[in-house]
């Protein structure tokens, strides 16, 4: 899906009051904190999630 079909009248027509719309983009804004988070934890520990890691630095909470 691409950025502009949330924009498409046919797309917000399915939000029948303020509450679903709200509803809708506080979820959308909470989907997106956490992609840049785990963005950043990437880029901060050199991997990706569920790769194995060279270092003892691992993304279970023991350093």
């Amino acid at each position: 899906m691409k950025k502009e079909d949330f924009l498409n009248d046919d797309f917000l027509k399915q939000f029948k009051t303020g509450d679903e719309l709200t509803s809708f983009l506080k979820s959308i804004q909470k989907r997106g904190i956490e992609k840049m988070l785990e963005g950043e934890l990437d880029a901060h520990l050199d991997y990706e999630k569920h790769q194995q890691s060279d270092n003892s630095n691992t993304r279970n909470g023991y350093g």
